[in-house]
């Protein structure tokens, strides 16, 4: 048979030009890390990135520049403008330079706005329960927790009787309120369940929790009819109102 021509087979297709590794593939020219791709140049801190530049990588998110007692300042300022029921979260994002996004980072909704750090001081009333002897009489532990509650700094006293003010007399707001105040009830039925070695959905719980909810709430509308009072004329009217039921409060059982 008469021999092919060289690079061609036998059977009439060229045959690729033979490469180093003996099959027929061109390896890639060697590269400095041997693994075909070029390795980025040595920096002098063995990162490879340049120690006299930032690293550009993004950042996971931009950090929050607004507090809540801001966002709640603009709020309670256009409540007093347009009133709550024409105030929306909208508004209130616009108003703080901010995004809807953001406004809900911060409050779950319009209404939460207006009971401000309600979570976080009903916290504090549970934990200082805790700090009260078993042999103190109840209806005077009642009456400190809730007082001590209720403290404010003078400085703050405009800005919460306008939270109080909305709380109590928008009907707006009355459904949300029905959940804050199961929630404060609750802390104080806990607490004399606790004292009283019964659940704190028994009777003298349940009864606790409302007759201290009632003689606070009866304190603050006295407070708010007064224009003129301040920080310490509150604690007297909380004060007074839990010693009016102290004594029924101390004979539960």
């Amino acid at each position: 048979m008469e021999r092919a021509a060289s690079g061609t087979s036998v059977t009439g297709r060229r045959e690729p030009a033979s490469g180093p590794d003996g099959t027929g593939r061109r390896e890639p020219a060697s590269r400095p890390g041997g693994t075909g791709r070029r390795e980025p140049a040595s920096r002098p801190d063995g990162t490879g990135r340049r120690p006299d530049r930032p690293d550009r990588r993004p950042s996971a998110g931009r950090p929050p520049t607004t507090t809540r007692a801001e966002i709640e300042q603009v709020a309670f300022g256009l409540f007093d403008q347009q009133g709550f029921d024409a105030t929306t979260v909208d508004d209130i994002a616009a108003a703080a330079g901010i995004g809807r996004r953001t406004f809900f980072r911060y409050f779950a909704s319009k209404n939460d706005v207006v009971w401000g750090e309600f979570d976080r001081d009903l916290a504090r009333m549970a934990e200082r329960f805790t700090g009260y002897g078993v042999a103190q009489p109840l209806g005077d532990v009642l009456r400190d927790a809730v007082v001590a509650y209720n403290a404010l700094d003078p400085a703050e006293v405009p800005r919460h009787r306008r939270r109080m003010a909305l709380i109590l007399h928008v009907p707006a707001l009355q459904a949300h309120s029905t959940l804050r105040y199961a929630a404060w009830r609750q802390v104080v039925a806990d607490y004399v369940g606790s004292r009283l070695g019964c659940a704190p959905d028994a009777l003298a719980p349940r009864l606790a929790g409302h007759t201290a909810l009632a003689a606070a709430v009866a304190a603050y509308e006295q407070w708010l009819a007064d224009e003129a009072a301040g920080a310490d004329e509150l604690a007297d009217l909380l004060d007074a109102t839990l010693r009016a039921v102290a004594d029924g409060l101390n004979a539960l059982r």
